[in-house]
Order: structure tokens, then C-alpha cells, then sequence
């Protein structure tokens, strides 16, 4: 008898600790999860993979916004279950990816594959630009060519495909040259050397001086306005030195030699240059009427043309092979 309560105190002992044990390890089951879990990777066409990339989670009731990190993994936490939902990625220069409607049940982790964001179109504007506008630009340019920064050298195109120039551009760089304070200086440079020599028989002094001035002027605005702007408006030439800068010597020396007989046409095709011609014949009609009567006749006019011929083909010359490297201009041109 006392053996069996001794057994029967044992059980209620054992009993005791072991029934709150039991509570607890009920009370300490995991609970199952009431969200879901939605992770991928972003790569691209490559397969590499796309740091920074925008992911977007869009649902009726969601809207969240997270970056990928630098191996291209992204990852949303909570997500609630049950409800239709859609990820949006995007990426600079990449086209956007976005999902398949995602319904993700409580607990359940929902891997995105095949993310990969191709590249984006390149967007490609071609603006159109006439043959004036081009023009214009290169006579910008030229009106900033000058010899040691100083002397104006605008009558000279260094460009491979110069574009034609408008009878507006024509007259532009002729006004230009002879509205410039080292042309108008050069006439009075020159009627001094004429003062020095006694030519035209106009005898010294101020008003002699000045006759001379005004003769020269005339006669540089006559070449100029004429020769260079009003016959090759009419022409349809080029009163421009295209600088060759390229080939054999002799080759560049025939194309500098033969400027006062040949130029380029608006077309591009290759004339008698009538211009430079007849604006000599002008000039020296010109001189012709307003000198002394014993300095005119034929021979003022033909000598005006020989040395206008004469003197185009001595700056041809130095144009094609001095000028170059003293000239200043807009770097991108050669």
C-alpha cells in the first residue's frame, strides 16, 4: 500500500511538470504569415545585370517604388495577398519591362524571372538646312579672316565644298571689305604714294591730295561693288580665291595663276572669269573720266586691266602658298 501511493504521488508530480510545457509549446507554433514576399533580378540584353533600375509595385490598393541594388536584386516585403497586382521596371537607356498580373497568396514568395530590359530606340532628328544657310555660316567665318589679325582676308574660302554664295551674300562681303578701316586706310596710303609721285598731274598740296584720294576711292569701290558683287550676281560666279592647299607644287600654281582668267561658277562648274575682267574695264573707265586730260586715254583702261590681271595672279600665289599660315580663323576650318 504505501509503495502504490508512493507510485500514484510520482505520476501526479511528473503530470504537473509536464502539462505547462505543453501550453507553451502551443502557444509558441509559428503563426503562418498573412503577406507575401515578391523578389527578381534585373538584367539586360546581355545578361548583366542592371543596378539602380526603378521597380515599381501597382496595384489598386499598393504603390511602392524601391531601386535595385548592384547586383540587380530588388525585393518587396508585405505584400498584401489576394489582390492583383503588376511590377514595372524601368532604366536610362534601357525600354521598360512590366509584368504579367501577379496574385500572390498569404506566405508565398513570388519569384519574377526573365526580367531584361532591352535597349531603347535611338531617337534620331535630322534638321534640313539649305544651301543659303550654309553659305551664310561660311561667309560668317570668312569675315573673321585676317592676315596677322589685322589685315582683312575674306575674299578667300579655305572650305573643301564651299557652298555658292546669294547675290545678298555678294553684296554683303563687298560692303563688308570696303567699310573696313584697313581698306579705307590702304586709300589713303595709296593716294599718299600717288602724292609722292606725282600722279595724276594734279600738283601737291591738300586739294591735290585729295583729288587723289577721291580717284583711288572710286576706282577701289568700282572694282569692288562691281567686280565683286553686281557681275557676279548677274554672272552667276564666284569672286572668291578657293584655296587648294593640296596636290604638287605646279599643280597649286597653275590653280593660283590662272584666278584672273578662271573661276567658279555658282554650279560649281569651272568659267572665263568675266567678272574680274569687266570689273577691271570699269574701274580703269572710272579713272579714265575723272583724271587730268592728259593722263587719260585707251591706255589708262588697258593699263587698269593689266595690272588688276596682274595683281590677282601675284595674290593668287601668295593666297595659295603664304597667307594661310598668317591667317586668322574659326578653328574648325583647316
Amino acid at each position: 500500500m504505501p509503495l502504490r501511493i508512493l507510485n500514484l504521488a510520482y505520476a501526479l508530480v511528473i503530470f504537473f511538470l509536464w502539462a505547462p510545457s505543453v501550453g507553451v509549446a502551443q502557444q509558441t507554433q509559428p503563426q503562418v504569415p498573412q503577406t507575401a514576399t515578391i523578389i527578381g533580378t534585373v538584367l539586360d540584353v546581355t545578361g548583366g545585370t542592371v543596378p539602380s533600375a526603378i521597380v515599381v509595385l501597382q496595384g489598386a490598393s499598393e504603390h511602392r517604388t524601391i531601386h535595385t541594388s548592384e547586383d540587380g536584386f530588388f525585393k518587396f516585403d508585405g505584400v498584401q495577398p489576394g489582390v492583383p497586382l503588376r511590377v514595372e521596371v524601368s532604366a536610362v537607356e534601357l525600354k521598360s519591362w512590366t509584368s504579367k498580373e501577379i496574385i500572390a497568396q498569404a506566405g508565398q514568395f513570388v519569384v519574377l524571372t526573365d526580367i531584361t530590359l532591352a535597349m531603347a530606340p535611338v531617337e534620331t532628328s535630322v534638321t534640313a538646312v539649305t544651301q543659303e544657310e550654309v553659305a551664310t555660316e561660311q561667309v560668317k567665318m570668312q569675315e573673321k579672316q585676317r592676315v596677322l589679325g589685322v589685315v582683312p582676308n575674306f575674299y578667300v574660302t579655305y572650305e573643301r565644298a564651299p557652298a555658292p554664295l546669294s547675290p545678298k551674300l555678294k553684296f554683303q562681303l563687298a560692303m563688308k571689305t570696303l567699310t573696313d578701316p584697313v581698306t579705307l586706310t590702304s586709300f589713303g596710303v595709296t593716294a599718299g604714294v600717288y602724292q609722292a609721285a606725282g600722279y595724276p598731274s594734279w600738283g601737291q598740296g591738300g586739294e591735290a591730295y585729295g583729288k587723289r584720294l577721291g580717284a583711288i576711292s572710286a576706282g577701289g569701290y568700282t572694282k569692288i561693288l562691281i567686280g565683286d558683287a553686281v557681275l557676279p550676281s548677274l554672272l552667276h560666279q564666284d569672286p572668291r580665291y578657293f584655296y587648294q592647299g593640296t596636290g604638287t607644287t605646279k599643280s597649286r600654281l597653275q590653280h593660283a595663276l590662272e584666278t584672273p582668267f578662271i573661276t567658279r561658277g555658282d554650279n560649281g562648274h569651272r568659267e572665263i572669269n568675266f567678272s574680274n575682267i569687266l570689273g577691271d574695264l570699269a574701274s580703269g573707265a572710272i579713272a579714265n573720266a575723272y583724271y587730268p586730260s592728259q593722263d587719260r586715254g585707251a591706255g589708262l583702261v588697258a593699263r587698269s586691266v593689266l595690272v588688276g590681271i596682274a595683281s590677282r595672279m601675284a595674290l593668287g600665289v601668295v593666297q595659295e602658298f603664304v597667307l594661310h599660315k598668317w591667317t586668322s580663323r574659326p578653328s574648325d576650318q583647316p
